[in-house]
């Protein structure tokens, strides 16, 4: 985003240089409504910063992917441990739940910078139908977790051979050299 300047408000009789300021125009919206829109928001994370402003709250994101085998739920948690994550599965949702807590601050240490986030979190995916919900699987290796939920054997793709062509193609230029030998 480029800066926006404007000159500072002096009279031009006063001998002090005119100097450019940068113009928020976010700071004029605030002046201008007395209302600051993200005000609520950085109130509500305060207290996990220990300082007014904005913190992050630990949200992982999530890869989910499909296999001809199995749907694969895939998320980077670093620092987590087994304990620290719930699992549930209810009908045809899969709930991915867990707290990640912060470290403690010790007496006479000095932060310069707390830029990971903590917290707790909770993702809730629905299941496709012809899932096989019995067999669901979950491993925690080096902060990644993976879910794998397979198919059922109903729904796995399957070839298809067409009907009339027993012997597959071999048998297919068999016929066909006999009948141009006839």
């Amino acid at each position: 985003m480029a800066d926006i300047t404007r000159k500072a408000e002096t009279h031009p009789s006063q001998t002090q240089r005119w100097e450019p300021q940068v113009w928020d125009p976010f700071q004029m919206l605030k002046e201008l409504t007395s209302w600051d829109p993200l005000e609520r928001f950085e109130r509500s994370f305060a207290p996990l910063s220990g300082r007014r402003g904005f913190a992050q709250t630990f949200a992982p994101t999530f890869d989910v992917r499909e296999t001809g085998e199995s749907y694969v739920f895939t998320a980077d948690l670093p620092g987590m441990k087994e304990e620290d994550l719930d699992l549930s599965l209810t009908g045809n949702r899969l709930t991915i739940s867990g707290s990640r807590q912060a470290e403690e601050k010790k007496e006479g240490e000095t932060y310069h910078s707390i830029e990971r986030s903590y917290g707790s979190f909770s993702r809730t995916f629905t299941i496709p139908e012809g899932c096989d919900l019995d067999n669901v699987s979950a491993d925690l290796k080096h902060g990644v977790l993976t879910l794998t939920v397979p198919k059922k054997e109903s729904v796995k793709p399957r070839r298809i051979s067409l009907k009339g062509l027993k012997g597959g193609v071999e048998n297919l230029k068999e016929k066909v050299s006999e009948k141009l030998k006839s």
